[in-house]
């Protein structure tokens, strides 16, 4: 089965930078679009950042100029770099994938990784 493991998460202050790590595993599996996406407290999730497996981006307006994706196919594992954080950046963020096999093409998340912008 698919398994998505985040790391990386924390308490930074504002204007701090923080590193997202998210490594896929799934034997017989294809990890196509892979992205960060967040939630904070009484808010629906929102899409953050994804990125396509030949390595194109795409941000939301809220980050853009101070979030980095980037992935690494031999490792399946996708980053988020995060600079010059906001109080307002605070949720947990889950990394979400794409993977394909043979006989399925589903999404997939992982369980999740707190971070906290104090101001």
């Amino acid at each position: 089965q698919v398994q998505l493991v985040e790391s990386g998460g924390g308490l930074v202050q504002a204007g701090g930078s923080l590193n997202l790590s998210c490594a896929a595993s799934g034997r017989g599996f294809r990890f196509n679009t892979m992205g960060w996406y967040r939630q904070a407290p009484g808010k629906q999730r929102e899409a953050v950042a994804d990125i396509t497996r030949g390595g194109t981006p795409n941000y939301a307006d809220s980050v853009k100029g101070r979030f980095t994706i980037s992935r690494d196919n031999a490792k399946n594992t996708v980053y988020l770099q995060m600079n010059s954080l906001k109080p307002e950046d605070t949720a947990v963020y889950y990394c979400g994938a794409q993977a394909s096999s043979w006989y399925s093409n589903s999404q997939y998340w992982g369980q999740g990784t707190q971070v906290t912008v104090s101001s």
